[in-house]
C-alpha cells in the first residue's frame, strides 16, 4: 500500500503533532506545544497519509551550520515519527527517501538530526558525525590542576536569563564559528533555550544564569537549574544540572566551569559536553569526572561534489573514493577530491577508486569526526590503494571535535 506525501497546513497541527506524540510517547503542556509549532516551518514539513489522516510524519529546520573552515546551510531533520499502527509499511522509508530529494532540490549539500534510536538512519545514508559526554561530577573531588587560567579583570555576575537574553545571543553567536556542528539560533530557538515555564521546570527548578565578563564585555556565561534536596538527616544533596556553558577565552570557562562546581547545597554537577571539552583536562583528578559516552549528531551528505568542496582540511590529499548510495543516485560514482589547506576539488571521474566507501561512512566523516580508519579496522569501508584511507582520514579531521550542543 502507498501513502502520498505531501507538506502539512498550519490548520493540520493537531494531527501532525497527534503523531509525534504516539511516535515519541511524549504529552506536552499546552505552553510546550504552542512553542515547538512557532519553530515549526510548515513548508519543510512531511506528511504520509492514510485517507484523511497522517500514519507519519517529518520535518526540516532550515539551519546555518559549522562546518570544518566555514559554514554552510543544513537541513536540520527532526520530528520523524510514525504512528505504531503503521509500522513496518514502508511509511518511514517513502518520508526519508521524498524528504532528500526536496533537500538535494532545494540545493542543501548537507542533511543533519539527532537520532532517536540509533539504530534507524544509517540505511538512509546517515553517519554518526559527532559524539558527546553525559557527566556526573563530584562538587568535593573537582578541584582543578594548580595552573588552571585565570584572569583577576573577570568578575562574575547572577543575572536572570530573560534579562540578559541579548548578551547571551551575542556571546553565542561569537563562539558557534570555532567548532563544527553549532548551529546559529533564531528567534524560536532561544525561546526554546531560555523556556522556563513550569512544564519546563520538571521539578529541576528555575533556569539560572550566571555571566562571566570584564570591563569590555560579557566573556562567557552558564545556564543550569537546581534540583533542590536533602538527606534525612538535613544534609544537603543538591544536583546542578547544566543546560549550557559558553565562553570566549579560557579563563572564562575555567572561572565558569568553577562557579558551578562551588555551587552552595550542591553535591554533584552533571550535564553534557564535547568529548574535547578543555574541562577533561582542568580537573586534577581526571578519573572525578564520571562519564557516559553517546552519539549526538549524524550528518547524510546529500549532495557530494558541493558537500566536499565547501568544507576545508587539514592537510593535502588527492584521492578517488567510490560512492556507494542507493538513496541519493545522484552521488554514486567516483569522485576525485584534491585539496590542501587552502582549497578543495571534488569531481566525477572514471579513474580507478582508491576507497570505496557508503553514504554513511562519508557522513562520519564530514564534520571532522575522525572515524575512517575506525570504519576500515572494522571492514565497513574497502581501501583500494594502501595508505589512502589515512591519508583522506588525516584530511578531513578537524580539531576541535564536533558537536552542536543543543537538539534540534
Amino acid at each position: 500500500m502507498t501513502y502520498p506525501i505531501r507538506p502539512v497546513d498550519e490548520s493540520e497541527w493537531s494531527e501532525y503533532s497527534r503523531v509525534l506524540g504516539e511516535g515519541f510517547g511524549w504529552t506536552p503542556a499546552p505552553v510546550q506545544n504552542e512553542r515547538f509549532k512557532a519553530q515549526t516551518e510548515f513548508p519543510r514539513t512531511l506528511a504520509a497519509f492514510d485517507g484523511d489522516t497522517p500514519a507519519g510524519v517529518t520535518a526540516v529546520y532550515s539551519l546555518t551550520m559549522t562546518i570544518p573552515g566555514g559554514t554552510l546551510p543544513v537541513a536540520g531533520v527532526t520530528a520523524v515519527s510514525v504512528l505504531p499502527s503503521h509500522r513496518r509499511r514502508g511509511v518511514l522509508t517513502s518520508l526519508m527517501r521524498r524528504q532528500l530529494d526536496d533537500v538535494h532540490e532545494r540545493g542543501e549539500a548537507i542533511a543533519a538530526l539527532y537520532a532517536s534510536e540509533s539504530a534507524i538512519y544509517g540505511r538512509y545514508g546517515y553517519g554518526r558525525a559527532a559524539s558527546e559526554l553525559h557527566v556526573s561530577i563530584d562538587k568535593s573531588a573537582s578541584a582543578f590542576v594548580r595552573d588552571a587560567p585565570a584572569d583577576p579583570e573577570l568578575r562574575l555576575r547572577v543575572a536572570r536569563p530573560a534579562d540578559v537574553r541579548a548578551l547571551l545571543e551575542s556571546l553565542f553567536a561569537e563562539v558557534i564559528p570555532r567548532r563544527p556542528g553549532r548551529y546559529a539560533r533564531n528567534e524560536q530557538f532561544w525561546n526554546a533555550a531560555l523556556a522556563d515555564e513550569e512544564p519546563d521546570q520538571a521539578g529541576n527548578g528555575t533556569l539560572r544564569c550566571v555571566l562571566a565578563e570584564d570591563g569590555s564585555g560579557v566573556r562567557g556565561y552558564a545556564l543550569f537549574r537546581i534540583k533542590s534536596s536533602w538527606d534525612d538527616d538535613g544534609i544537603p544533596n543538591g544536583e546542578l544540572k547544566l543546560h549550557e556553558l559558553e565562553a570566549k577565552d579560557a579563563a572564562a570557562h575555567a572561572a565558569l566551569w568553577r562557579s558551578v562546581l562551588d555551587r552552595d547545597l550542591v553535591v554533584k554537577v552533571t550535564g553534557s559536553i564535547p568529548v574535547d571539552d578543555p574541562l577533561t583536562t582542568l580537573l586534577a583528578d581526571q578519573r572525578q569526572l564520571r562519564a557516559g559516552w553517546a552519539d549526538e549528531l549524524w550528518v547524510r551528505v546529500v549532495d557530494v561534489e558541493k558537500a566536499l568542496e565547501a568544507r576545508s582540511y587539514s592537510a593535502s590529499v588527492d584521492v578517488v573514493i567510490s560512492v556507494e548510495d542507493e538513496v541519493c543516485p545522484w552521488n554514486a560514482r567516483r569522485w576525485r577530491l584534491t585539496a590542501d589547506t587552502a582549497s578543495a576539488s571534488c569531481k566525477a571521474t572514471e579513474e580507478p577508486a582508491d576507497i570505496t566507501l557508503t553514504a554513511s561512512a562519508l557522513g562520519t566523516a564530514y564534520l571532522g569526526d575522525g572515524q575512517l580508519t575506525s570504519l576500515l579496522e572494522a571492514g565497513l569501508l574497502t581501501e583500494h590503494t594502501p595508505g589512502a584511507v589515512r591519508a583522506l582520514a588525516t584530511a578531513m579531521s578537524w580539531s576541535p571535535r564536533p558537536w552542536a550542543g543543543m537538539v534540534f
